[in-house]
C-alpha cells in the first residue's frame, strides 16, 4: 500500500473543498483511497501524462477537476502535486 503526501498548495484546496463543496471532497477522498491501493488503475480514469515519464498520472475528480500525482515505487509513496481545474482553463 502506498502512502500519500501533498504539496502545500494542495492542502489549501482540500481545506477549501471540505468547507465549500462536501460532495467533491467526498469524491476526492474515495479517489485518494483508491490511489493508495493501486495508483496506476482504478476509479477516475487514471492516465499517464505525456512528458511525465511513467510516474506522473492524472485522474478525473469531476468534469472540470483533476488530481495530478507522481508515483515513487522505490519508496512506496505518492505525491499529489496539483488539484483543481482542468489543465490550462483555470
Amino acid at each position: 500500500m502506498y502512502s500519500i503526501r501533498f504539496e502545500a498548495k494542495v492542502d489549501k484546496i482540500i481545506a477549501k473543498w471540505k468547507k465549500s463543496n462536501p460532495i467533491l471532497f467526498k469524491k476526492l477522498r474515495s479517489i485518494l483511497v483508491d490511489i493508495m491501493q493501486h495508483p496506476r488503475s482504478g476509479i477516475g480514469h487514471p492516465e499517464p501524462l505525456i512528458g511525465g515519464g511513467d510516474i506522473t498520472y492524472s485522474r478525473r475528480i469531476s468534469a472540470h477537476n483533476r488530481i495530478i500525482y507522481r508515483i515513487h515505487d522505490n519508496e512506496v509513496y505518492v505525491v499529489v502535486i496539483e488539484l483543481e481545474g482542468h489543465y490550462d482553463d483555470k
